[in-house]
């Protein structure tokens, strides 16, 4: 009996696998992400005013509302504190601390640097009576503030300013740079006060552009070791601080001027910040160390990614071109466009406001200066006022938090001068 075979089925039948297999493309590098916002340029510096032309007036608030802001952001005003703090930070390109001598000083920048010497020694007439235990602000600060205050005309005097107006216009913005008396805290905002005080001295000649590489790698330096020296003894709160997320506790210009000085180093990399001997052998030649250096030194945690997460984050990048554009972006963004920090600032001649923008009479508020503790009222947006409070939250200064520093200074008392821990899962 012959065999059966089985019949093979129709060919249409049979699936074509060649259809189900997925199609291989080569693998394309996936595009990096875009930034759209550039990195702000360097505006001209206009000349100085003539000073034949100029009236002087006591800086007052401007920024009172957010189309005060905005008529600011486009304001000549504008221009100019950019002008002068990028026309600073340009003028330290590559450029160590070190290499500004004594010798390369003019008689002004030499009289600057007395009066930060003459407010250090106040630091030291006036300590703290009762610190220990509290980490929130210490109130003997407005002590030392009054006495500035006493000590500011002659001070302005050795600078070469005679006429009462111009030293009260004047030492407004070096008096605020100092910290805030009602609700004993610092941050960017006085920082800027004390730029604008050397943008002053500007505007009235008394210094010179061939000043500005001094300006920043002496006195700049110099207001910092005062502020270190000031927020150690008086325990200034973080202005506006919301945590560990921002760049820096009381600072933001060492980071912007000091990736400057870094921007082509041969060996010296983002990275670097995380190497200890690094820290220690070059902090004092480059601000962005020294800063990192200082933080870490006010923290009760080892470890930048633990303490200061943004700082962390920036050290990745690839070079230091990158970090000094982050800090322009970041100037431009975190201060001058900043309403809860700009609506602190003040105008004057020197400075001017623009026309249209309120004043402190027509929005109902006090100086700054006048206010009674327990807060400001400040205009918001379309007449809706609101108050600085001193223990919630608030849009304007953000959370009453201890300082980190005292709280390392405090740690460094019960522990017999050891200075900080390791979290336990680092």
């Amino acid at each position: 009996m012959a065999e059966s075979r089985p019949t093979n089925p129709p060919p249409s039948t049979i699936p074509n696998l060649k259809d189900r297999l997925p199609k291989l493309e080569p693998r394309r590098r996936r595009a990096p992400p875009s930034n759209p916002t550039a990195i702000p340029e360097t505006p001209k510096l206009p000349s100085p005013p003539e000073l034949a032309s100029i009236s002087h007036q006591v800086p007052s608030r401007r920024i009172l509302s957010v189309k005060d802001h905005e008529l600011f952001l486009e304001s000549d005003a504008y221009k100019l504190i950019l002008a002068f703090i990028f026309g600073l930070s340009d003028a330290v390109k590559d450029t160590p601390i070190s290499s500004v001598k004594d010798v390369d000083l003019s008689a002004s920048v030499k009289a600057i640097l007395s009066i930060l010497d003459d407010a250090e020694t106040l630091v030291a007439a006036t300590p703290p009576d009762d610190s220990g235990g509290s980490r929130f602000g210490n109130k003997l600060f407005r002590s030392f503030l009054d006495k500035t205050k006493s000590a500011s005309a002659s001070w302005h005097q050795k600078l070469g300013l005679s006429s009462p107006e111009a030293i009260a216009e004047v030492e407004t913005y070096l008096l605020q740079s100092f910290g805030n008396r009602t609700r004993i805290d610092y941050g960017s905002g006085h920082e800027l006060n004390f730029v604008i005080w050397l943008l002053c001295l500007y505007q009235l000649q008394i210094i010179k552009a061939s000043d500005f590489q001094a300006l920043v790698l002496r006195v700049f330096v110099r207001y910092l070791g005062l502020m270190r020296s000031i927020q150690s003894t008086y325990y200034l709160e973080p202005a506006g601080s919301h945590g560990v997320w921002g760049l820096d506790d009381y600072q933001f210009l060492p980071f912007l001027f000091g990736a400057s000085q870094l921007l082509h180093h041969p060996f010296i990399t983002p990275l670097a910040i995380h190497q200890e001997l690094t820290l220690e052998e070059f902090g004092d030649e480059f601000m962005y160390l020294g800063q990192v250096s200082f933080v870490n030194s006010t923290k009760t945690v080892k470890g930048l990614r633990w303490h200061s997460p943004m700082l962390d984050d920036i050290s990745s990048a690839k070079n230091w071109e990158k970090v000094e554009g982050g800090m322009r972006k970041m100037f431009v963004a975190e201060v001058l466009r900043k309403l809860p920090v700009m609506q602190h600032f003040l105008f004057g001649s020197l400075i001017p406001a623009v026309e249209g923008m309120s004043t402190e009479d027509e929005a109902g508020v006090s100086r700054e200066e006048d206010e009674a503790e327990g807060g400001a009222i400040m205009v918001e947006h379309n007449g809706v006022k609101h108050v600085h409070q001193l223990n919630s939250w608030g849009d304007c200064c953000g959370i009453k938090v201890p300082s980190s520093l005292a709280a390392a200074q405090e740690m460094k008392k019960r522990n017999g001068g050891e200075s900080l821990r390791r979290i336990p899962f680092d």
